[in-house]
């Protein structure tokens, strides 16, 4: 927990998401929610008479409980006939660094990995060859999801840059396709409406997760826990769709006029770049932002736009600086735990400092005797100023 503390002249207002006191789902909840799905039988009908199943599961970079979902699933594929031999789990990793299993045990509960088999996504190798998409994205899928003949998707459904909204058709591109799959689909141009249905990268994976054989997803929208307050379930298309319409409401913010906006990390500190792409329309007009990085692990590894040299990187790392133009000398990011190399792939322009007193210091400087209005994003990742969040 960090306090923030401002000077008693500053006029300091703490900007919510419209879903902010929405509860968590009681199990019970959970429980029907899954046994009703949009635009899909239910899942015990579509378990009956398969053979082999795999639920792929976003991974930690997502605020996903999984663990708060998996047991209305499990029992519905039990009840259906299913062993636990007979399903296993990929942990959608697209081109995210490796899962330990303490990283897995946070994801999917302590009992998950000795009860089931889990494997890790790997975006290089044991991949099988579906088809093309109408874009012309070669599908290349994980080997073991396509061993299976029932296929479960768990995420989360949260804002994102240039798919509009995640979760939905995303667990499987880029969850769990290879890397010149992710390649071609992420080259793709995102769009520039608010309209899903015009994302190009997103009716790209819709595309490709039909080509897979996706059957059902289990998404959330999550509260500031980032406990489970709403579950949508169902066709990988429409049930998606239906979240996106509810997700819309519940993170919307609103955004107001302020001389320094700050703009906290979580849930997404580790994808600091996530946090730039969603402060745009909520410190318009600002003449200072400040980003809050509070995580010890740092910046998850990246394969496909991370950095790996002084100027080389995956296959969508741009040479410009991957993030280059999101920040200048008047963003501030305090961050206690960033290596060089992250300053300066993540916001090389910016102003980094180590610790709240650091930057709070600098402002009194600039506003020496002002009153100042300072607007305070809790989440800033999963806040949306408007419905617009397709760049």
């Amino acid at each position: 927990m960090l306090n923030l503390i401002f000077p008693d002249r500053w006029n300091v207002s703490v900007q919510r998401m419209a879903g902010h006191s929405a509860p968590s789902l009681t199990k019970d909840q959970i429980r029907r929610r899954v046994a009703k799905p949009v635009g899909s039988r239910t899942l015990r009908d579509l378990a009956k008479d398969r053979m082999e199943c795999v639920i792929i599961v976003d991974d930690l970079t997502r605020p996903t409980k999984a663990s708060q979902i998996l047991p209305s699933i499990l029992q519905e594929l039990h009840d259906a006939g299913l062993e636990n031999d007979h399903i296993r789990f990929v942990m959608a990793l697209g081109a995210h660094h490796w899962m330990r299993l303490d990283d897995i045990r946070k994801k999917l509960g302590n009992d998950i990995p000795e009860q089931y088999n889990v494997f890790n996504h790997n975006v290089y190798e044991n991949h099988v060859f579906i088809g093309k998409t109408s874009r012309g994205t070669p599908v290349h899928v994980n080997r073991e999801v396509m061993k299976c003949d029932l296929k479960i998707g768990i995420g989360s459904i949260i804002p994102h840059k240039s798919y509009c909204f995640g979760g939905g058709a995303k667990i499987v591109l880029p969850g769990v396709a290879s890397i010149d799959t992710i390649h071609r689909n992420h080259s793709l141009h995102a769009g520039e409406s608010s309209q899903i249905e015009d994302s190009a990268k997103r009716l790209d994976a819709e595309e490709a997760a039909r080509l897979v054989g996706l059957d059902f997803i289990a998404n959330a929208l999550i509260n500031p826990d980032r406990d489970c307050c709403e579950l949508i379930c169902g066709d990988p298309v429409e049930a998606h769709r239906v979240g996106v319409s509810v997700a819309r409401k519940h993170y919307l913010t609103s955004a107001v006029k302020a001389d320094v906006v700050v703009a906290n990390g979580y849930p997404l500190e580790s994808a600091a770049y996530k946090v730039l792409d969603m402060i745009g329309g909520l410190s318009e007009g600002s003449e200072d932002r400040i980003i809050l990085l509070h995580t010890p692990e740092g910046s998850r590894g990246h394969y496909y736009n991370g950095r790996f040299g002084t100027n080389f990187g995956g296959k969508g790392w741009k040479p410009e600086k991957y993030l280059s133009s999101s920040c200048d000398e008047s963003t501030y990011v305090v961050a206690p735990h960033c290596s060089l190399a992250e300053r300066q792939y993540i916001a090389p322009s910016a102003c980094w400092v180590r610790s709240w007193n650091d930057v709070l210091r600098r402002l009194k400087a600039k506003y020496r005797g002002s009153r100042v209005n300072i607007a305070v994003y809790p989440y800033a990742p999963i806040q949306v100023s408007c419905e617009d969040t397709c760049n």
